[in-house]
């Protein structure tokens, strides 16, 4: 709906019509905000309502609700749509086709996986049905399948809802996206939290009761009472339609476009969202990264293409930022393995520093770790562990490996300073001091 929406501005409703399929109930809303929904930060599901499906077709966007793509066929220029509600089926065709079929959820074909009280997490629909149920359960008992970002934040979701919460991660710590030392902070402090983790343990079955609702999770070593099971195991790329019409899919079985978003080998095709894998400008590889903010800046590169004008979308460095309760925690960048796997050679510094001057009241610890290319000194990737201000410091690196900066350029950079908001030396920068000095003594 973003391509949507930015190709109405540039062309009206004469020169481009435009006609948008939806099988689910909602459009235009915030999948980020789930978790704070469900934990009660938000109030109202509609809240995370960015555009009703009225204020779109107010806007001369033909958007069809319920109604779910079946077929692409690309050599006719058409594609193959069915009603949800009735069964009907018809064929549309098109001049311009955009593809933003999003991520599936992994839900592993486990028995007791479709048991009453085992919920997904994806849409606004998955949502309220998770809060029906919690209305509906008695007991206060509730497991988590998986520790990425969803993981993470439907366990804080829970404990803010008076929930046990059992953590249960097959990963040696949770937040895979993070190296395991800084793993291992994220499990300290979520334990500290009373979050029970079980990491290094695979879910085997879903155990059910005699009234067929859930009852416990089981791993081969044990088993976890669960009144409620909330999977957040991760996503992959929802590409089944565009494979079925021959449509190029990469290593992780995202759409593979160019840099204006078009699919590659197609001149009228266009994919962007979940969807798709995208440049990763620090490794220079394809990755498959789900991410709202990504999806939007593809729309706007996608809508613009569309509606006449031209727009590219360079590539990512893999920003994200999470919290469960008061930890924040984020990354960008390369991990260790990413970078072994790209084959770099590099620096590897950890440091422990303040959310303010120390001295100043309120000031919390936080821990940076950051990657720089041997020989180089090239910013390769930054982690951050911590609390209140510690996330959104990431943002700092973020830009650094956008420029191609090293380490020691960031040593020089301008930042803003008062004892409030930060040490005199803001912990970003004593990581890249200390990430210098590490490049250099490599390179004696």
């Amino acid at each position: 709906m973003s391509a949507a929406s930015q190709a109405r501005r540039l062309k009206d409703p004469g020169e481009l019509e435009i006609v948008a399929f939806e099988r689910g109930h909602f459009a235009s809303f915030s999948a980020c905000g789930i978790p704070y929904w469900v934990g009660g930060d938000v109030p109202d599901r509609d809240r995370l309502i960015a555009r009703t499906p009225e204020e779109h077709r107010a806007r001369d966007i033909d958007l069809r609700m319920r109604t779910e793509v079946t077929e692409i066929d690309a050599a006719r220029g058409r594609v193959r749509a069915r009603d949800v509600d009735s069964g009907a089926e018809s064929w549309t065709s098109y001049d311009k086709l955009v593809i933003a079929t999003g991520a599936r959820p992994v839900r592993p074909a486990l028995p007791g996986i479709d048991a009453p009280g085992v919920h997904g997490v994806q849409t606004l629909d998955d949502g309220q049905a998770l809060l029906d149920t919690l209305a509906r359960t008695r007991g206060r008992r509730a497991v988590v399948v998986g520790a990425g970002y969803i993981g993470v934040e439907m366990a804080e979701a829970m404990i803010k809802r008076g929930y046990e919460v059992t953590v249960v991660n097959r990963g040696s710590e949770p937040m895979s996206t993070l190296d395991p030392d800084m793993g291992r902070l994220v499990h300290t402090a979520m334990e500290g939290l009373g979050i029970t983790m079980v990491d290094d343990a695979e879910v085997t079955k879903v155990l059910t009761g005699e009234d067929g609702r859930v009852r416990a999770v089981a791993t081969e070593d044990a088993e976890f009472p669960a009144d409620v099971v909330v999977l957040g195991i991760g996503v992959r790329p929802e590409t089944a339609l565009a494979e079925a019409a021959g449509l190029p899919l990469g290593a992780h079985r995202g759409l593979l476009t160019d840099l204006a978003m078009r699919v590659r080998g197609q001149y009228n095709v266009w994919a962007g969202g979940d969807c798709v894998e995208v440049l990763d400008l620090v490794s220079g590889q394809e990755r498959h990264i789900a991410l709202g903010t990504h999806a939007n800046k593809h729309g706007q590169v996608i809508g613009t293409n569309v509606g006449g004008g031209y727009a590219t979308f360079p590539g990512v460095v893999g920003t994200a930022v999470s919290k469960v309760c008061d930890l924040e925690i984020a990354r960008t960048g390369l991990r260790e393995k990413d970078a072994r796997r790209a084959g770099l050679q590099f620096e590897s510094v950890t440091v422990e520093s303040t959310s303010r001057a120390g001295y100043y009241p309120g000031a919390s610890p936080m821990t940076v770790k950051m990657l720089a290319e041997r020989r180089t000194g090239r910013l390769l990737g930054v982690q951050i562990v911590g609390r209140e201000g510690a996330g959104k410091r990431v943002d700092i690196a973020a830009v650094a490996l956008t420029a191609g900066m090293t380490v020691e350029q960031m040593t020089a950079l301008d930042l803003g300073y008062a004892p409030p908001f930060s040490p005199v030396w803001d912990p970003v920068l004593v990581a890249a001091r200390k990430a210098t000095a590490a490049v250099k003594r490599g390179t004696v």
